[in-house]
């Protein structure tokens, strides 16, 4: 092959993969310098306490990260809902939570957001031990799948980031299980730095785990939902909602396992909630 055809080949193969990445950050740019609108405003105050508890640079990284996601996400209303700026900002701003301090980062598989009014039935299919399968129902709040799509219930959306030092709030949990799927299926292991890394978290949080398990088994009363011995992955998306809205309690009963998702999500939930407590 000539080599100059084959420059010209490498310099379009270059341009395909760096042009895209080069004119997104581009509009994102754009969209971040645009001034984040006064009913936006109005809606985190109304809606989202755990807002006022931030930092100053933390509300202006969290209100800049929820323009970018606004624009680029699609969100769709089920079962009649019609999806307003109210729904599309109230769930931005908790998925957002978990970009902080994340550049470049907006759930880069995520495509849709799917609201239905409150919990939704879907379809199940169990097999037996002798390998027959029966077809059943199930109710959920919310969903996450490896496909693009987050499924979530509006009400407890709603709930969640009103009642904000609960531990419990589906956004944060749907959202974590996002992170993990980012390099496949969720396995309680998100996407980490480096091999010492993994290493580090696995031995960490497989022996909480374990220890999760053995206490609920007990009977002995645990800072985390039982939900969260289901596996690994629920056990992520659980801690993480606990990081968030319950650090102190975290911090004191599981110092190893606080210090993973500190060095994971680049935060310290701890810090801020001491200085401006998270109020429900």
């Amino acid at each position: 092959m000539p080599i100059l055809l084959l420059t010209f080949l490498t310099l379009v193969v270059l341009a395909s993969v760096f042009l895209p990445s080069v004119w997104r950050q581009h509009r994102r740019n754009r969209i971040q310098q645009q001034p984040f609108p006064a009913s936006w405003r109005q809606i985190l105050k109304r809606r989202m306490p755990y807002f006022r508890a931030l930092p100053a640079d933390l509300q202006l990284q969290l209100k800049k990260l929820i323009q970018v996601f606004v624009v680029e996400k699609q969100f769709v209303g089920c079962a009649g809902l019609v999806v307003t700026d109210e729904m599309k900002v109230t769930i931005a701003a908790q998925a957002c939570l978990l970009l902080l301090n994340k550049p470049l980062h907006y759930y880069p598989k995520l495509q849709q957001i799917l609201i239905y009014p409150g919990a939704f039935v879907v379809p199940a299919k169990q097999a037996d031990a002798a390998g027959v399968v029966s077809e059943s129902t199930q109710v959920h709040l919310g969903q996450s799948w490896q496909s693009g799509q987050i499924v979530l219930s509006w009400v407890d959306t709603l709930q969640s980031a009103a009642i904000c030092n609960d531990g419990h709030n589906l956004v944060i949990h749907e959202f974590a299980h996002q992170l993990d799927q980012l390099k496949g299926l969720a396995t309680g292991a998100p996407l980490l730095s480096n091999k010492a890394a993994y290493q580090e978290w696995s031995q960490v949080l497989s022996f909480e785990f374990e220890q999760l398990q053995r206490q609920l088994a007990l009977g002995v009363p645990t800072l985390f939902d039982a939900y969260a011995a289901t596996n690994p992955a629920e056990f992520f998306a659980v801690i993480s909602e606990v990081f968030f809205e319950q650090a102190e309690l975290f911090a004191t009963q599981h110092p190893a396992l606080y210090q993973q998702l500190k060095s994971f999500y680049a935060l310290d939930p701890l810090s801020w909630q001491h200085t401006h407590p998270v109020l429900s």
